[in-house]
């Protein structure tokens, strides 16, 4: 992309600025001492409050006289410029600062009446990037000089008013393009605009922004780093341009619980990435609420030597796009923050209102500013995704040399054939061989370096295991390496400069390199040439240091590297001899005299004379870096993976190596030779003998070990080929396993505990677990006969024997629930972790339960539920146990469940722990504090005073929802006219039922969506490796992700060769039309009779941006309308068969086949019923019949229609499936059951209705009130109570 034309005004840069008010001189003064008194106020959310206006396209057109001026609105341009403007302008927030600046003013003024003491001026997307979506580049400069004079017109009125000050804060936002991220997912180094585009484009708004009269600026959400330092870039340039000098103010955007930006840096890497431009405050806004924005603003507030701020969301979106979180919810969180030391000013984003910011001024009023600014030792600080510190304790950073065109023959012939995802795997070899800076270079004739460069480091920008460390851009042409700078968000390694340009070069150079906020490497040159000797080094590099950390430049001592020049010895030239020597001599002398520098060295120039020798060129490395990093020597450019230990080295070959290095023998060079000669005939004998026995040595090496350890090494791999065999040969040892519980007691619960630490530091993923248990119960299963018999035997020696009792954990899906997976996953790992597990199974009646409990004197029990009536259930088994008397403590787990509900409906009703689990990693921890005598008093107490905090705040914001009657909503109900409506609802090709029997587990395949398969297993990437495939590229579960993935595909292939599964499905339509808020469904096309209504919900919730309140019936013509609807229901099922399937991994002790059928049977079910609603909206109902979507669309849900069921947010009533079951028939047509509890079996199943219309959309109906309740119960001829026993977890009121 080019920078288009701009209004001449824009282009001229004469240093002078056009600013309607002065520049008020002591502002960041001001701001210092204020901070150092009281936590400082940032506005809300622009966006939020525009919406309160309800503005329409016309709003945005509009000419407005302003401040006296009827050209406010148009400036020097035609008075029809917007009206008859091209393109759709409604959303374009900032174009209102020129059509509607009476309202933009107002804002402004609102939140400065409600205590804040900044506002950001209105111009987010206040660049020509942004506004190029609509077509007014042109007008970017009267966007911001505008948007700025209303604000600073606001402050200065209301700073009248109060006697207090008030700023403005030019708004710069992160743009519509990023600068890490390629748009096209075919070409990871493309990118839309470049690094000098974007810095164009920012500084064109500075300008207006600063003309404009704004007193600080905020570079403010930045999801992308790169973003950020174009636009720090820019506003630094235009400071020294323009002679101006304001407050910088940067604020970053953490997009989830990952703790990263959206383009994957954390926390950490942000701020070192963005500290070079010292702004006044940094903090984080944006895509959080402080909930779940305080673990991250608590890891800047520590690292920061700024001051901080946060402006987070008022919670996170709702299922509506608003936001939940009120003034009295926010503000005490944000109390709490400036208490503890995170903030200096505190504000709101999306979802926040004038409102909010009074609350938050009026809790943070009285409190003393608790933060200090951080006092960091001074050390080197560089950023990849991840931070690099070079504190004391790392001595030493190999820098990786494979990604050089120079030293590498096999990346530059990747290069040249422009193979660069090749080139990318070098540099991940290099990662994953220890590399912590990675090397890139494209110093060669014959290639053009700069667009290499950019190349490179855009894919790689784009690759989390290579880019989490940081680059060293390496090339002796300086533009070279300016363009992988450009290309790079971390903080880099700039290789390099010198004084060989000379003196004002030097300089001029230094400073840009400072300016896009890299470290630097000065080569130890002069105008002379190349330092040699130990005093050429020591002299130049001074000189070089005072230059660079003076007044002209400013860097940091420990932001310099010198590169004192690392040259080859043993060439056969007496005067190279003392190369290795001077420069071990002169690392000592120049850190002595630069504090804080640090020293580098290409490492492969010291051995060149023995090309083609790998393994005596890597001794002399080894050995060289033993003594130069004894001297102070901090870094290498080396091959990370190829350097041995230096006592590993041959004791001969060291030693020769150690005299030619430190020059203590007349004799080391021809000793050197000497030895490269033997090397290369053993290199000649090994290729003529082509034999490498050693990679075949190693693969069988565990096998030949003692039995313990072949016994927990097939444990911690998961290999169960062996354990039977190995499991014998240890019962047949009686010396060193007496009996056979102590080859359980012993090596088999070692590797179990092993693994159980593994797994808990997050080192070891379940499948893993899950394969090693497989092994474990093999192993256990062999032995078990044999100690049945021993004990039988023990027993009649000695018939009082008292046997050791384990813990006892008993596990169960409660009634009507079906749904095990995660239950299994939960007994897998507990009997990892040495506890005796129970599981009695699906579908469990309280008595059943409750009867195992006390029979098995379990010590805790599980109680697990995926459906919504498996809630109350779980409240109904509390009480019963309370009832009994019993006095174990329970665990609540299920997707359904939640600490909330566990809080305020299950644990009142029972006088003994009741804690939720998250997920089945935290399991064993919760047992073991509700177990251990030391610690479960405590944790018993903590879980309860939480619990009893949880239900205050719970019915505190029933108290505070706002909700409209239910007859109000009927009145905004959604309107659409439908008679006059261009396409007429269209009739399915039948009315009835059709029953899909036996259909082939391949066709369904395609359609399989895998995310929700690795949420089984507990797998989640990080971004930008969330989501299938890009998981598998995850550094942390890529590789057991990859694994599992290929376990499903081999069973997949079983499933279907051997039809051990049917796939069953029933789809039906009828003619309908909706009554209020009901739908009737005919008996025919005739309308008469009525065979089935289905009930919907209507949305109740008031919610201040809302205008429809929604109900499903909604969506289907009225019964007065004259418009003849239609409506599908579907019942389909992947799990017939799926019983005898477990049973036989039951039998064989499979718990990872059990678990992985289950989750393939879901998945399979899922996509049954994906490709089910293809064919009916392009055969079967056939109201699409061009469709033609990926299957990545249909993820998406690109298609026309949605297909809702009873249990989920736009019909939360499971007893809806009553009806459908009537209507489907599906226990006949499709062997799909009910349960009492309304769950489908087989478990592997999915059900639902269809929606043809084009503006049906999945919505959530939220909480509702007893008025709806009420006559929803009436409308179903259910009484009240049942009613509301189905709808609890959606009630707003307490029953």
């Amino acid at each position: 992309s080019t920078i288009p034309i701009m209004a001449s005004y824009m282009l001229k840069h004469d240093g002078k600025l056009n600013r309607w008010c002065p520049v008020q001189e002591d502002v960041e003064a001001y701001f210092r001492q204020t901070l150092d008194q009281r936590i400082m106020i940032i506005d809300g959310a622009m966006g939020t409050v525009i919406q309160q206006y309800k503005l329409e396209e016309e709003d945005f057109r509009t000419t407005e006289t302003f401040n006296d001026d009827p050209k406010w609105t148009t400036g020097n341009g035609a008075d029809d410029v917007f009206t008859s403007h091209a393109k759709e302008l409604k959303g374009n927030n900032d174009l209102l600062t020129l059509t509607k600046p009476s309202i933009i003013n107002e804002i402004h003024r609102r939140y400065f009446e409600a205590g804040a003491d900044i506002c950001e001026t209105n111009t987010f997307s206040g660049t020509w990037v942004a506004q190029a979506d609509y077509a007014l580049e042109h007008m970017v400069y009267d966007i911001n000089y505008k948007s700025a004079k209303l604000c600073k017109m606001a402050a200065m009125e209301v700073e009248k008013a109060t006697g207090r000050r008030r700023f403005c804060a030019g708004a710069i936002g992160p743009t519509n393009r990023t600068l890490s991220i390629s748009p096209k997912v075919e070409n990871a180094a493309f990118r839309n605009i470049t690094f000098m585009e974007l810095v164009g484009a920012y500084k064109d708004q500075v300008r207006g922004l600063v003309d404009g009269g704004c007193d600080m600026l905020f570079v403010e959400t930045i999801f992308d780093t790169l973003n950020a330092k174009a636009a720090l870039f820019a506003i630094d340039v235009f400071f020294e341009e323009y002679e101006v000098k304001m407050p910088v103010v940067i604020s970053g955007t953490i997009v989830d619980m990952s703790g990263r930006t959206l383009s994957g840096q954390t926390t950490e890497a942000f701020w070192i990435s963005v500290a070079h431009a010292n702004p006044l405050c940094v903090g984080l806004n944006c895509a959080l609420g402080p909930d779940q924005m305080r673990p991250f603003m608590t890891r800047l507030a520590n690292c920061a030597t700024c001051y901080t701020h946060a402006y987070p969301n008022a919670g996170l979106p709702n299922a509506m796009g608003g936001y939940d979180m009120g003034p009295k919810d926010m503000a005490p969180h944000l109390r709490s923050w400036a208490q503890d030391g995170l903030v200096n000013l505190v504000g709101g984003c999306c979802g926040t209102t004038p409102d909010h910011i009074k609350a938050i001024a009026d809790a943070v009023a009285d409190v003393k500013p608790a933060r200090k600014i951080p006092d960091q030792p001074e050390y080197m600080r560089l950023s990849g995704l991840e931070p690099m510190i070079f504190t004391p304790e790392v001595r030493f950073a190999n820098i990786g040399e494979r990604c050089n065109v120079a030293g590498s023959i096999r990346f530059k012939k990747m290069v040249v054939a422009n193979d660069w995802g090749k080139a990318a795997e070098v540099a991940q070899n290099q990662v994953e061989s220890g590399a912590q800076l990675l090397d890139v270079n494209f110093d060669d004739g014959m290639l053009d370096g700069e667009d290499c460069m950019r190349k490179f480091c855009n894919l790689i920008a784009t690759e989390p295991e290579i880019c989490k460390i940081p680059v060293v851009v390496d090339s002796s042409k300086f533009d070279v390496c300016v363009a992988g700078l450009e290309c790079l968000q971390g903080k880099c390694l700039f290789n390099s400069i010198s004084l060989k340009v000379g003196e004002e070069e030097f300089i001029r150079q230094a400073k840009l390199v400072k300016r896009y906020g890299a470290a630097v490497i000065v080569m130890a040159f002069d105008e002379n040439g190349q330092a040699a000797t130990c005093e050429d080094k020591v002299r130049i590099c001074k000189r070089a240091f005072d230059l660079i950390t003076g007044p002209k430049v400013g860097f940091k001592g420990y932001d310099v590297v010198f590169d004192l020049n690392i040259l080859t010895i043993c060439t056969g030239l007496e005067e190279h001899n003392n190369y290795g020597i001077d420069f071990i001599k002169a690392t000592e002398q120049v850190k002595a005299l630069c504090p804080g520098c640090k020293i580098s060295g290409g490492l492969s120039n010291l051995s060149f004379s023995f090309r083609g020798l790998e393994t005596i060129r890597e001794a002399m490395h080894s050995v060289f870096l033993y003594h130069a990093i004894q001297s102070g020597m901090d870094m290498a450019i080396v091959n990370a993976g190829n350097l041995p230990i230096y006592d590993d080295i041959d004791k001969t070959l060291r030693d020769n190596c150690e005299k030619a290095i430190l020059n203590q023998s007349s004799t080391a060079t021809e000793d050197m030779l000497e030895l490269a000669e033997i090397e290369k005939t053993r290199i000649e004998e090994l290729k003529a003998g082509g034999v490498d026995l050693v990679k075949k040595k190693e693969a069988a090496e565990w096998r030949s070990k003692p039995v313990k350890d072949r016994l927990i090494h097939a444990l911690l791999k998961g290999i169960d080929e062996f354990i039977v065999i190995d499991t014998e040969e240890a019962r047949l040892d009686k010396v060193a396993y007496p009996v056979p519980l102590h080859i359980i007691e012993g090596p088999l619960m070692e590797g179990m505990n092993i693994i159980g630490d593994l797994f808990g530091a997050g080192k070891m993923f379940l499948p893993q677990v899950i394969k090693s248990a497989r092994v474990m119960k093999k192993a256990v299963a062999h032995l078990t006969p044999f100690m049945e018999e021993d004990k039988r035997l023990a027993l009649l020696a000695n018939p009082d024997m008292a046997a050791t009792k384990p813990v006892k954990v008993l596990i169960a899906t409660v009634k009507g629930d079906v749904h095990d997976i995660g239950k299994n996953i939960v007994g897998v790992v507990l009997g990892c972790n040495n506890y005796d597990v129970v599981d009695i199974g699906v579908m469990c009646s309280c008595e059943k339960i409750l009867d195992a409990a006390e029979a098995e004197q379990c010590d805790v029990l599980g109680l697990s539920g995926l459906i919504t009536p498996s809630l109350d259930e779980m409240v109904t088994v509390a009480k019963e146990m309370k009832r009994r008397g019993m006095k174990i403590p329970v665990m609540i787990g299920g997707a359904t469940t939640s600490r909330m509900h566990t809080a305020v409906k299950i644990e009142p009703v029972y006088d003994f722990p009741v804690v939720h689990v998250l997920d089945a990693s935290r399991a064993v921890t919760v047992v073991s504090s509700l177990l251990d005598p030391d610690l479960k008093d405590d944790f018993a107490a903590d879980t309860r005073e939480l619990y009893s905090e949880m239900r205050e705040e719970h019915y505190a914001s029933l108290e505070e929802r706002k909700f409209l009657t239910v007859e109000k909503c009927r009145e905004k109900a959604m309107r659409v006219d439908w008679k006059n409506r261009p396409v007429q609802p269209i009739k399915p090709s039948f009315l009835g039922r059709r029953a899909f029997k036996n259909v082939p587990l391949e066709d369904l395949i395609p359609y399989i969506d895998w995310n929700p398969f690795f949420a089984v297993w507990q797998l989640r990437g990080k971004y930008p490796n969330r989501g299938y495939p890009k998981i598998f590229e995850d550094e942390t579960v890529g590789v057991e992700a990859k694994k599992v993935f290929d376990d499903a595909q081999a069973m997949l292939k079983t499933l279907v060769a051997g039809r051990k599964l049917q796939a069953n499905g029933v789809a039906a339509f009828y003619a309908c039309n909706s009554v209020g808020d009901d739908i009737e469904v005919y008996e025919d096309e005739e309308r008469i009779t009525v065979k089935q209504t289905l009930h919907t919900i209507r949305q109740q919730e008031a919610r201040e941006e809302q205008t429809e309140y929604l109900a499903m019936s909604d969506f289907i013509a009225p019964k007065g309308s004259g418009v003849k609807d239609y409506i599908g229901l579907f019942a389909v099922t992947a799990g017939i068969g799926m019983d005898k399937l477990l049973k036989g991994y039951e039998d064989a002790n499979d718990d990872y086949s059990k678990i992985m059928a289950q989750a393939l049977g879901d998945r399979l079910a899922e996509a049954f019923a994906e490709k089910l609603h293809v064919d009916v909206r392009t055969k079967e109902w056939g109201y699409a019949p061009a469709e033609g979507l990926s299957a990545e669309d249909l993820i998406k849900v690109k298609y026309d229609g949605i297909r809702p069921a009873p249990g989920y947010p736009s019909q939360p009533d499971h007893t809806e499936k009553a009806a459908m079951w009537d209507l489907l028939t599906a226990h006949d047509l499709a062997s799909i059951e009910l349960t009492e509890s309304l769950a489908m079996l087989p478990a592997a199943s999915v059900s639902g209705l269809y929606f043809a219309n084009p503006e049906s959309k999945y919505f959530a109906v939220g909480k509702i009130q007893k008025d709806q309740v009420a006559d929803y119960a009436k409308r179903k001829k259910m009484d009240l109570e049942t009613c509301e026993r189905w709808l609890a977890p959606m009630l707003g009121y307490d029953r």
